[in-house]
């Protein structure tokens, strides 16, 4: 759901190119694993999307709990969430990715759109207002979308998903260059994934910021699950961690893997950065508390009746 472009990241591959590798782990996930290092990548990066789908779930039931979604979390938070899972949605379409990688991204901007529309919901009831035509509308393009987004799958862009994949060993985009030895070009689906992936990783940085002001403003974290943030920074440091395991191809060196895979690094390891600022923020805040509406409106009702006595 929330975090970072490609999150399983796992390359197609054959038998023939993989000698030595994972029976298991290529027949279901058409990835190389051919020792233990490559192994571990693999599990650690499904552990990571467990995390990730699990974390919202936290905060939808406190979001039905106390009622103040809309005062605990930004909407800019929530939709640089939204923004960074779209487009990682968007690259698993463009790269032909495995059905896991679409079916998760599809998943995690249902999340997104879910949470978005809690937030909508708590945002009016508490204001205690008719709708408004701009609620009307984001409400419209929400359940549209969350309507419409399990179709695409059966659409022509993912109607070869199923398809069998072949092991496509990186080739470089003009044999008549020399490059250095263990440097490894991008391919121009390579450049593609790139660029998604680095705006993907901005918008995630970027969506941490409202949060982090919001919960400075407030001087409380009421009204926010914490293990929404737990879960993410384990599946942000697992997910981490199984990109810096995996073995580079062969011939390329460690530097060029990483500057190949930088865009999901500087996601998810940036972005754990940003969010044990939060966490210290739930330790500072933590004997803060704010009254849930019902309390609060019993609170005023007692004040009411004390002046009018």
């Amino acid at each position: 759901m929330f975090a970072h472009p490609h999150k399983s990241s796992f390359p197609s591959g054959n038998a023939s190119d993989c000698v030595n590798g994972s029976e298991w782990i290529l027949s279901v996930f058409h990835e190389c694993a051919q020792d233990g290092w490559d192994i571990a990548s693999v599990v650690l990066g499904l552990v990571s999307i467990a995390c990730f789908a699990g974390a919202s779930f936290p905060q939808f039931y406190l979001a039905c709990k106390t009622g103040i979604m809309d005062q605990a979390l930004s909407i800019y938070f929530l939709l640089g969430w939204l923004g960074g899972d779209s487009l990682n949605l968007i690259g698993s379409f463009l790269a032909d990715q495995l059905p896991l990688q679409v079916y998760t991204a599809i998943y995690y901007v249902l999340a997104d759109l879910l949470m978005i529309s809690l937030y909508i919901y708590y945002k009016v009831k508490n204001q205690n207002r008719a709708f408004s035509a701009s609620i009307n509308a984001v409400l419209a393009f929400t359940v549209l979308g969350a309507t419409l987004m399990p179709a695409w799958q059966g659409g022509p862009a993912s109607s070869h998903l199923g398809d069998g994949r072949r092991f496509k060993s990186r080739r470089l985009l003009s044999s008549s260059v020399d490059y250095p030895s263990g440097w490894e070009p991008f391919t121009q689906e390579e450049i593609c994934g790139f660029v998604i992936g680095s705006t993907s990783s901005v918008l995630y940085l970027l969506s941490r910021a409202p949060q982090i002001y919001t919960n400075f403003k407030r001087k409380c974290t009421t009204g926010i699950s914490y293990s929404l943030f737990a879960l993410v920074m384990l599946g942000n440091t697992l997910y981490g961690l199984s990109v810096l395991m995996k073995n580079p191809d062969p011939g390329q060196s460690e530097a060029n893997y990483v500057i190949h895979h930088l865009p999901w690094l500087v996601g998810s390891l940036g972005v754990l950065s940003l969010d044990i600022v939060i966490s210290f923020q739930f330790l500072a805040y933590r004997r803060r508390k704010l009254p849930v509406p019902e309390e609060r409106d019993a609170l005023l009702g007692r004040e009411e009746n004390a002046v009018e006595s």
